[in-house]
């Protein structure tokens, strides 16, 4: 592919990957691998003066990134300022905007393509008037997953050929389940055909601690069993609101605001990762012992330039799309059910830039059944799906508690 005339300098694994890289590829690297200056590096070297859109998350969009690693391309937004196309970041939210572009280039930031919605109709009409890359860093979990760039890329016609071909569906079942895939040799052989990894030596060290917290048994075996809520004082509607309800029971009891403070005294910065908004209220009574600042949806403040802060993180809101090299510590509140969610927030500190080598990843936990069983599907790489359960008897418990002794 030749060299890049710039003074941006590639990691080897970075070059390697480039020089696989095609259009219609899906760029899978982990969080911190340089998947970005990878993928501005293949414009840079194909490009014949199209102009290139960005569509990433809004926490990245707003924060610039793309618009500073894109200057040491000499790429920008300026048409008089630029020595390529002109550059266009934008949001996921906003993708419907672009569907009318023809004959640019499009960098498609994590995959974001699940389902049949508006992002992936949007998507595929781009995908037939110009060149695109996709980067992830995790890029399908299921088959069903990979069907948008599979259509992009001429395999099928549409989602209905895709799934008549390899999907089987469960019997009597309320909702859509995929029993078996058929045909999987097809499927890998796609898969592999746009996949290029970009594996790289790691010289930071993860460093998963569990911290162990209390929750109230009585109040818990009131929701469990008694299917009542007890804050809002009424019964429990279904399982997903059973589910809920359980957690808020694990998730407020004081003693995680004990631990966490002890965290504070050990580690001075600290990013802390949380679900709900009784969560958020919990810890903003920190904004009188240090300094305090929050990413979500209801503010989008920056990670203080102190010697000592707490930096509130809503998983949705901002699991990825920024990383921070201030800090080795992060203290997940209450776990994700999404393993996805799960990963990409380990990588906001784990970056190829970080000056840290150990890197702290602390995991509030309580021994209820609730909190066994997400630990347990993000131990497998999965993610918890509560409407995977049937909540009659005791079968519940007996699936939370298997993995105890882990």
């Amino acid at each position: 592919m030749g060299e890049i005339r710039t003074a941006v300098e590639l990691a080897d694994h970075q070059k390697k990957a480039l020089a696989k890289l095609e259009d219609g590829n899906i760029l899978w690297g982990g969080v911190g691998s340089g998947k970005t200056r990878v993928g501005l590096a293949f414009y840079a070297l194909t490009e014949e003066h199209e102009d290139i859109y960005v569509i990433t998350t809004a926490k990245k969009r707003d924060s610039l990134d793309w618009e500073m690693e894109a200057s040491k391309f000499g790429i920008g937004r300026d048409p008089e300022a630029t020595l390529h196309g002109v550059l266009t970041v934008d949001s996921w939210n906003n993708i419907e905007k672009y569907v009318g572009v023809k004959n640019a280039f499009f960098i498609f930031d994590e995959q974001r393509l699940v389902g049949s919605g508006k992002w992936s109709k949007s998507f595929l009409k781009i995908a037939k008037s110009n060149r695109w890359i996709m980067l992830s860093a995790t890029p399908g979990d299921t088959w069903l997953d990979y069907i948008p760039v599979f259509v992009a890329n001429g395999f099928y016609r549409n989602r209905t050929e895709f799934k008549g071909e390899h999907v089987i569906q469960a019997p009597f079942v309320k909702y859509f389940k995929v029993e078996r895939y058929v045909n999987v040799n097809r499927l890998v052989k796609h898969r592999n055909a746009i996949l290029v990894h970009m594996p790289y030596a790691k010289e930071t060290v993860r460093h998963p601690i569990n911290v162990w917290c209390e929750h109230d048994e009585l109040l818990m075996a009131r929701v469990s069993h008694g299917r009542w809520n007890p804050f809002d004082d009424k019964p429990i509607r279904d399982v997903a609101d059973l589910f809920q309800q359980m957690r808020r029971v694990a998730n407020t009891h004081p003693s995680r605001m004990k631990e966490l403070r002890k965290l504070m005294a050990k580690h001075p910065r600290l990013i802390v990762f949380y679900n709900f908004d009784y969560e958020l209220e919990i810890l903003r009574s920190l904004k009188h012992v240090t300094n305090y600042a929050e990413w979500n949806g209801h503010k989008h403040e920056e990670i203080p330039e102190t010697e000592e802060w707490v930096y509130a993180v809503q998983y949705v809101a901002g699991a990825e799309g920024w990383n921070c090299i201030t800090t080795d510590t992060t203290v997940f509140w209450s776990l994700t059910y999404s393993y996805k969610l799960w990963e990409q927030s380990h990588g906001r500190t784990d970056r190829i830039n970080t000056p840290f080598t150990d890197l702290f990843y602390y995991a509030l936990r309580s021994k209820a059944a609730i909190d066994w069983a997400i630990w347990r599907s993000l131990k497998s790489k999965r993610s918890f799906q509560t409407k995977h359960f049937d909540m009659t008897g005791d079968e519940f418990y007996e699936f939370a508690y298997q993995h105890e002794r882990e």
